[in-house]
């Protein structure tokens, strides 16, 4: 919602951005004299009574607070949602468009029911309730958004609802990260996390070292050091529809190939994000004891995430979607740096991966650990697969989310 904003500013309305503000927004959106951020309050999780009453308590709050706080405002010509999350939202949205003359657009990223599938179970009561208010109250929109043509049609077919793909795309900010930048940012990481630290101490005392580069402080020329570990990079919101178990796993036997004495790298790998399951799968890390790869799980500022991305040598998507309809935005971001990723399967992964093209696709761990294997042998390998990989995306000159916008959405907004 953050590009949705800086478009629409970008293209002369003025925005007011609702959200909650658990991180800090990008620049661009702080700097904007045509945006202003409103921040919700987020309720605090309750501990007394029966889940079911919890979760009542808090739709009911989080339906006044948002209905008061879009009251509160200048009537807008547009209330853009992103659903999900859409309960209570999308009915308090419409209401309040209906109050204020306002047309209500819905962007479907997903379907909320099907991520609280994810706990509760698909046939639970809260679920099949989800399901049936997605349903009813995703028609009331004017204009409907959504990420892939699978979603678009299952929309039509399933819910009688018309909508418009509009996929993901990188920003402009998302591109290759320069040797001198990558170094920079190395150094910075360094001074919290020591997977980024040199692994000896540079025998010239001018050069400037770390995990990965060196600069000699006379002449400021930045290298790769000989002998670097691979850089391998994934994100995530630490939820139930990402296995991070495939991934540990896979390190266990890229970790055994490396005793066995196979021709590859000691590898960093870097999980970046928060979420609800980032301590379970914290402490399954620690009980690991890699001799040969380093796991950090850092919380990045907002424009180190885009020069981490441009600085990686291999991306992994661990992203399963809840409906089997949506695409991971990591895998566009990463795609928007050239950087290749291995992602696990599911039904429309082909609409952004191209497998043997810009990527791999695996089912399990085991075939994670083999593409590991076949990707970083040799590495840095300049006629390898994973440099094709890169070349693919350099060559294919992606279209970027301003261009992309202005091309889809916009006509969209203008026609109504």
């Amino acid at each position: 919602m953050q590009y949705h904003a800086l478009s629409l500013a970008k293209n002369g309305f003025s925005v007011t951005l609702l959200g909650f503000c658990n991180s800090r927004p990008r620049e661009e959106l702080l700097q904007s004299d045509r945006i202003q951020i409103v921040s919700l309050t987020e309720l605090p999780r309750l501990t007394v009574g029966p889940h079911i009453l919890q979760y009542g308590v808090k739709v009911v709050f989080q339906a006044v607070h948002l209905l008061w706080k879009l009251m509160c405002r200048d009537p807008a010509a547009y209330i853009f949602l992103q659903n999900p999350p859409g309960l209570p939202a999308i009915a308090v949205c419409w209401f309040a468009a209906c109050l204020c003359g306002s047309k209500l657009v819905i962007d479907w990223h997903n379907y909320g029911y099907s991520i609280m599938g994810l706990v509760h179970g698909p046939g639970h009561c809260l679920v099949l309730l989800a399901k049936w208010y997605e349903k009813l109250c995703g028609r009331l929109s004017h204009l409907n958004l959504c990420v892939t043509n699978a979603m678009r049609e299952d929309l039509a077919e399933n819910w009688g609802i018309k909508a418009v793909t509009v996929y993901d795309k990188p920003a402009s900010f998302f591109k290759e990260t320069p040797l001198d930048l990558q170094h920079q940012l190395f150094m910075k990481l360094s001074r919290i996390y020591s997977a980024f630290r040199a692994r000896s101490e540079p025998s010239d005392l001018d050069m400037e070292r770390s995990a990965f580069t060196e600069r000699d402080a006379q002449s400021a020329v930045v290298t790769h050091l000989h002998g670097r570990p691979a850089l391998l990079v994934s994100s995530t919101s630490w939820t139930e529809d990402e296995d991070f178990s495939i991934l540990l796993a896979a390190l266990e036997k890229f970790e055994q190939l490396i005793n066995d004495g196979e021709s590859l790298p000691s590898l960093v790998c870097v999980i970046t994000g928060k979420g609800p399951l980032k301590e379970y799968y914290s402490h399954l890390i620690c009980q690991k004891r890699f001799q040969h790869i380093q796991v950090c799980t850092p919380w990045l500022e907002a424009q180190d995430y885009p020069l981490l991305l441009g600085s990686a040598d291999l991306g992994v998507c661990l992203h399963r979607s809840s409906s089997g309809l949506d695409l991971p935005m990591k895998v566009v971001d990463m795609f928007g740096c050239c950087l290749p990723v291995c992602a696990v399967n599911f039904p429309c992964l082909h609409e952004l991966v191209k497998h043997e093209e810009n990527g791999l696709v695996f089912e399990d761990a085991q075939g994670l650990a083999a593409q590991l294997q076949l990707l970083l042998s040799k590495f840095p390998d300049p006629a390898g697969k994973l440099n094709r990989f890169r070349e693919n995306l350099r060559e294919s000159e992606q279209l970027r989310w301003d261009e992309s916008w202005k091309q889809t959405v916009l006509p969209l907004i203008s026609d109504t």
